[in-house]
């Protein structure tokens, strides 16, 4: 018996150990893939999201091709990055010429900045000092740049970071849509994997958990992210009929407002701007244009995420201030998805 009991200690020992080595291996595997898909996990996420959100879409013109899934997939992948690339190459236009203008005015000599409105120095807090300061670059450009020289200095090197970090954004975007075609050319199999995973995941409620995660990528992107997107379009019409100058990045500043769900602040700002150098008809037309697009939400929303699975508002605000946190401007769509598929996901197993 002493002889058996022995021989089993040193059994389960061994086995033991074995699994121990194998768990560790099995570790340190997942350990090294995480760090080599790190920098493309948040692309891959959103060339998924992307791929779900667009996937009936895909299916109907799949149908219109006779089944020709590739070519569909292809058409569509086109398509989202005509979405992507006319807003960027108009904010590029607006940035060139805006340049372009005030090297020509600078080289001439006739960079002029008009004077303050009369009712300026009436602003509470800010009125005073900001009407003496546009006084003095109306008066006197030389010294007015001579006196913000130090502040100027110091936000050149941030102004030339964030524009490279909307060109990386631009580029991640890119590769995330060609992803999104990659997934939509192999649906049926990434169906297929989905389906395991889920069953593995949630055993007999597996398809349930599946759909219910497909409905709510797609209520979000559709509901939020495309709302937001369609405001900042008609709000960037706006800002072009009137001449606001900088309109390329007024809209893509309200694209990021409206994502965060507070798009209106970014038009108060433009109102104002525009009833102080435009007639009073002008200004009004653009301020009712202006409710126009911050009403916009109020009716598409309701129409919108009632087609999937709703998701409160502040899941969405908290998660793209934390998407934005951990991965950049990417993450303002992407974690705002996120959150909210665990949402939806902790609530229907709460719900058992």
């Amino acid at each position: 018996m002493i002889v058996q009991s022995h021989f089993h200690d040193e059994d389960f020992t061994n086995r033991a150990l074995e699994v121990s080595i194998h768990v560790g291996l099995l570790i340190l595997l997942a350990a090294a893939c995480s760090v080599i898909l790190r920098p493309f996990i948040p692309l891959i996420v959103w060339g998924i999201i992307v791929a779900i959100a667009v996937y009936p879409g895909y299916r109907k013109l799949k149908d219109v091709m006779r089944g020709r899934g590739g070519l569909a997939a292809v058409l569509c992948t086109i398509v989202l990055l005509a979405i992507l690339f006319v807003p960027v190459a108009l904010l590029t236009e607006t940035l060139i010429e805006g340049i372009q203008s005030m090297a020509a005015h600078v080289k001439d000599g006739t960079l002029t900045v008009p004077p303050p409105p009369p009712n300026l120095e009436t602003w509470p807090i800010i009125g005073v000092p900001l009407s003496r300061a546009w006084n003095l670059a109306s008066t006197n450009l030389t010294a007015a740049l001579r006196s913000f020289a130090p502040q100027i200095k110091a936000i050149l090197p941030r102004l030339l970071s964030a524009s490279a970090g909307i060109g990386l954004t631009v580029l991640q975007f890119v590769l995330s849509i060609l992803i999104s075609g990659g997934l939509l050319a192999y649906a049926q199999s990434g169906a297929e994997v989905a389906g395991s995973l889920a069953d593995r995941l949630f055993g007999v409620r597996g398809p349930e958990f599946q759909e219910l995660v497909a409905s709510t990528i797609r209520s979000v992107t559709i509901g939020i992210l495309g709302v937001a997107f369609l405001q900042s379009i008609f709000a960037g019409v706006g800002f072009l009929v009137v001449g606001l100058p900088g309109a390329g990045l007024w809209a893509l500043a309200f694209l990021f407002a409206a994502v965060l769900q507070v798009g209106p602040i970014v038009l108060v700002p433009a109102v104002i701007y525009i009833f102080m150098i435009a007639s009073t008809t002008k200004a009004v037309v653009f301020l009712v244009w202006c409710i126009i697009v911050a009403l916009m939400d109020n009716v598409l929303k309701p129409i919108l995420l009632g087609r999937g699975a709703a998701v409160p508002i502040a899941v969405v605000f908290i998660g793209v201030i934390g998407g934005f946190m951990a991965m950049g401007i990417i993450g303002l769509f992407v974690g705002a998805i996120v959150l909210s598929v665990g949402y939806k996901l902790i609530l229907a197993w709460l719900a058992r």
